[in-house]
This record gives C-alpha cells, structure tokens and sequence, in this order.
C-alpha cells in the first residue's frame, strides 16, 4: 500500500469518526428527550476497497414495539380519561356513610317525618320536615348539576382534541412532503423522522390509529376502522360543531335534525365526508372516552337521579282508583250484556295513565294496556317502553281533541280486538268486552291521577314540583318530563308558605291527624317501586323493583364498582405502557455508559488514525529529504 493510499485511508477514518462522535453527542444531548430514537452511523467499505465512507444515519428503531406501544397509548388514553371521570362522578355523588349524599339526605328526610308522626301538631317538626325535603332537593339539584358539568367537560374535551388532532395530521403531512425532497438518510432526515413519530404518538393519544408505510419514508395513517387521516403529503381535517351548554335534554343522534350536540367528522381534499361518531370510526384513546362519557355512561347517571327524583314525587302524588264495575250487579244484567268498568278520568293530567287487563278468549292470552294522556301529538305513537312494565302494551291517545275524539282514537285500536269504548257522561271512561262468547274478557281497570292539590281531601299531595309545576310524567315533543327533573325538583311553594299542610289535607283536619305524615313517610320508606332499565339498575325485561332508599343505594353501589373497575383498567393499562415503552427504550432509547463506551472506543480510534497521518507525515519529510 503506497502511502498516499494510506493517507486517504486514515483520513476516510477520521471523517466517519468525527461523523460518529457527532452522533454519539447528539444521543447524549437527546438521552431524556420524549420520542428521541438513537441514532448510528451507516458506515461502508470505499469502492477502491480501502477505506470508510459514512453514507447515512441509522435510526435504532423496532418497527413492531412502536405499533403496539402506540396501540396501547390509545388505551391508556381511553382508560385514563374514563377513570378520571367516574372519579370525579363518584365524589359528587359523596362518600358513603356521609351526611351530604343523596342517602344521607333521604335518611335526614325520613327521620323528619318520623318526629312529625309523633309530634304532628309540632309547628317546629312541619318546618323541620320542610328543610329536610329542601335539602332533599337541593342535594339532587347539586348531583344534577355537577354530571352536567363533567358532560359539559367531555365537550370541551372533544373541542380540544379535535384542534391537537388537526395540527398533528398537518404536521406529519408536511413532514412528509419535506422528506420527498430530502431522499437522503441523513441526520435531518432522523430528526424529521423522530418528529413525525412525536406527532403520530400525539395523534394516537387521542384515538386509535394504525400507520401504513409508503415509498420511501413515506407514511399513511388511518383509524384502526380504515379511516385514512393522513395519505402521503395529503392531510384530512377534523371538525366538531360544538352546541354550547350542556344539558340533560341536550343528547346527540346520528340524525343531525334530532342531535343537539356536537359531532365529529373528517373531511377530505376532494370534497368527501363521514360523521365518525354514527360510523363508529373511534375507537379508543381519549376522543373515544369523551364520547362515551359525554353520550352514554354520564347521560346513565342523570338518568339515576332522574329517576329517583321522579319516583319520589310520584310516591307522594299519585293516586291509583280502581275501576266501578259495569254493569251493576243488581239488578242482574241479562245474558251475554258486555262487562266491563267505569273509569272518572276528572283531573287526569298529561303524562297519567289509564291501565286495564283483558283477555283474549280465542288464544286465552292476557294483555296488559297502558293508555298514556298526551297533550302532544306530534310525540305519537309512543314507544311500548314508555312504561317500565315489561309486559304493557303502551299506547299514547291525544286528550287535546276532547272526549269524543278520545273515543275514536282507542275504539280504532281496540274493536278489532273485541274492546268497546264509551262515554256514558261527563268525564267516565266505560270500557266493554264484547259479552258472553265474544273475542275479550276485561278483568281489570283502573287510573293513576296526580294529585295537583295540597288540599284534595286525600293524603296525596304534591311535596315536590317540577320548578314549580306538577310533576306528571307528560311526554312532550321535548321529550319525557323526567329527563333532568332532578336539576329541577323543588319543595312546593305552597308548603313553604304554610308547613301545616302537611298534616292538614281537607277540611275539618285535626291538628293532630298523622294521616298524611304517615303516608308520606310509608311511601317514602316502604313503598316499593319499578325503575327504569336507563338507569343501569335491572333490565327491560325483569326491571328492579324496591324502595327509594333501596335503588339510591342500588345506583350508588353501581357507580363506585364502576369508578373502581375503571381505576383498574387504567392502573392496568398504564402498566403494559410502562412495559412496553420500557421495552422500546431498551432498543431505541440512549443508554449513557454505552454511548461513553462508543465514544471512548471513537476516541481510541481517531487516535490511531491521527497517528497513522503523523506516521505518514514523517515518512513524507524523510523521503524529500532523501530527494
């Protein structure tokens, strides 16, 4: 080897050194750097064969861990999100055992009542059972108030993550067009690699996402529902339409006329567009948690205390009269007269139902009818889950039109099938089979009324309002008056000005009647009742049936177990993250005393290549010496 080839050896040597010192620094600069992979040089022999030539920069990087710790970023977002969320919903709810919960306050209520059956005539036992009840209401006021707020949270949320979502699709298309006209593998090129893998990890954060690779360095990224977010240098935008506040009868549909709250959806450079939320495009990380929070699993709770709310006030307000059987008993109808009952529908209110029980005589099959008053026809026909009742056949019939237009209304529903209605006078209902050897038997009738009085003559009263109105359960195009009654429910004015109507309910009322104390106090205590299946509490099909006390806790109980289960998954989840980023800091990650190991080894060798170039250096004097 001549020496002039042993100069242009060493210092082909000294360049990839210097070059893999300046990597070496770099890793160690960037070692506590989030998303930074290590960084080597691409070294190879000289095409004389003598020789080093430094022709790129390698990235220490396994594809395989990244796609799986970017999967489970998306789950420990999802995860995360919803246990923060059931957290804060379960420490509005309250500790148990605590006085400022929706038990505690009921309890407090209870006893109220239990002083006022002792002390009825007591003017300090009214007005204690007065701000036990206020309480009452306000703690679910309170509850209302904060599930809103967290829904309100998960909108926001949403409005948040789709403007981050959009920079970082912007971001890795550009990043992809500045890679088309840098081919090179050079250290800009790692840099703007590790970048667009930040945005990807950002992106991932918020929903699932699986990347595709292209030509070159070029990368595709779509949903794991095949939604593409990112085709080469071509970014898809996000949009939210954010409706404002919250409410509990603000809830989203896939029907954008019926939805009143925001959707996403992603638009593309050609004009196209899908709603990701009814096409079920996200599926996990942080966006995905907002949705099912903000539309499912918060709107479940407000129906807890929706329902509890409106149990409550019904317990104390509804009266149920059975049905004056017809005809008379004496005198003796003659054979094969229609039978039935006669039903006073004076006073019925929006929302009350009119039930009866009969018999199919050709299948001997028993139905069950509820016949719902509704003022709205724009809400017809109702749903057969109007009712809780499993078992019910509902049907909604518009009182607006009058009596007459009632009749013509059921009679079209029910003729065929043997049942006959009419209106003998005034406000009676009379329902009929067909007599002896006919299609129906009807085996019973009766009507639930709401009590709009304090002074009806009846221990049923209206304790609690619906911001002042009677609570009836009407339905309305609106929708059920149910929905977000516990942000609502109040004491009743009338009670607030005069606590004696509490026990006194009609005229002539002693002072010391526990009448109305009791029944308000055993309904509220022992009277058992349907819940909905809505929520979470039973199912349509067996729904759960107990006392107020008894589904608050139930409710309650089922919150925490959620909350907890929640916490779970995400303390599970962040420990297959911490696994696998551990894992890929092992691969991808600077590891200092290796990079101290490299560079000590580089030294060495710019040492020896250095020494070589003096050695060669001495020759050269020596021989033009010679010269």
């Amino acid at each position: 080897m001549g020496l002039s080839q042993a100069l242009s050896t060493a210092m082909s040597g000294l360049r990839a050194n210097q070059a893999a010192m300046s990597l070496v620094s770099s890793n160690v600069a960037n070692a506590e750097t989030p998303g930074y992979v290590r960084k080597t040089t691409n070294q190879v022999q000289m095409s004389t064969g003598t020789g080093v030539q430094t022709i790129g920069v390698n990235r220490t990087l396994n594809e395989y861990i990244q796609a799986q710790l970017r999967t489970e970023t998306s789950g420990a977002y999802y995860a995360s999100t919803r246990a923060s969320f059931l957290n804060n919903l379960q420490s509005i709810y309250g500790d148990p055992g605590s006085s400022s919960t929706l038990e505690g306050s009921f309890n407090a209520l209870t006893s109220a009542l239990q002083a006022l059956s002792t002390s009825p005539d007591s003017q300090s036992t009214r007005i204690g059972v007065i701000n036990a009840a206020q309480s009452m209401a306000q703690q679910l006021n309170a509850t209302s108030q904060g599930i809103q707020g967290l829904r309100n949270s998960a909108e926001l949320g949403l409005t948040n993550a789709v403007s981050v979502a959009n920079n970082a699709l912007t971001q890795i298309a550009s990043i992809n067009r500045q890679l088309q006209g840098n081919p090179g593998q050079d250290a800009s090129t790692a840099a703007m690699l590790d970048q667009r893998d930040q945005y990807i990890t950002q992106l991932s954060q918020l929903m699932d996402v699986r990347v595709v690779p292209g030509n070159g360095d070029q990368v595709s990224v779509y949903t794991m529902s095949g939604v593409q977010l990112v085709g080469g240098s071509d970014a898809a935008q996000l949009s939210f339409n954010a409706q404002g506040t919250v409410t509990p009868n603000t809830q989203w549909n896939a029907d954008p006329a019926k939805s009143s709250l925001g959707s996403i959806s992603i638009s593309y450079a050609n004009g196209g567009s899908i709603d990701l939320i009814s096409s079920g495009s996200i599926r996990s990380g942080a966006i995905a948690a907002y949705l099912e929070l903000r539309d499912k699993s918060l709107v479940q709770a407000q129906a807890q205390v929706d329902q509890l709310a409106a149990a409550m006030a019904s317990a104390l307000s509804d009266r149920t009269t059975s049905g004056t059987a017809y005809p008379p008993a004496t005198p003796a109808p003659p054979p094969g007269t229609p039978a039935g009952f006669d039903l006073d529908l004076s006073g019925l209110q929006s929302g009350n139902v009119v039930n009866f029980t009969y018999t199919d005589t050709i299948t001997n099959t028993q139905h069950s009818i509820s016949i719902i008053r509704v003022d709205d026809p724009s809400v017809l026909p109702l749903k057969d889950n109007a009712t809780i009742d499993p078992k019910d056949k509902v049907l909604g019939v518009d009182f607006s039109g009058g009596m007459a237009s009632v009749l013509t209304q059921l009679n079209a529903a029910f003729g065929s099938a043997g049942v006959q209605f009419s209106n003998p006078s005034g406000s009676t209902l009379r329902v009929l089979d067909d007599g002896a050897g006919g299609m129906a038997d009807i085996n019973a009738a009766s009507v639930t009324k709401t009590a709009t009085s304090l002074s009806g003559g009846g221990p049923e009263l209206p304790l609690f309002t619906d911001g002042g109105h009677v609570y009836s359960g009407t339905i309305t195009a609106t929708g059920s008056q149910q929905t977000g009654l516990a942000g609502r429910i109040t004491v009743n004015s009338g009670l607030l000005a005069d606590p004696s109507r509490l026990v006194v309910y009609g005229p002539g009322t002693p002072a010391g009647d526990t009448t109305r104390s009791d029944y308000i106090l055993s309904q509220l205590k022992s009277g058992s009742f349907s819940y909905s299946a809505s929520t979470g509490v039973g199912s349509n099909a067996t729904p759960y049936k107990g006392t107020l006390l008894g589904f608050t806790q139930q409710f309650t109980s089922l919150q925490g177990n959620v909350a907890a289960s929640a916490q779970l998954l995400s303390d599970g989840q962040d420990v297959v993250l911490n696994t696998l980023q551990k894992k890929m800091d092992s691969v991808s990650g600077v590891d200092i005393d290796e990079e101290m190991a490299n560079l000590l080894a580089l030294q060495n060798a710019y040492s020896a290549n250095a020494r070589v170039m003096s050695t060669i250096n001495t020759m050269f004097q020596s021989l033009m010496q010679v010269i």
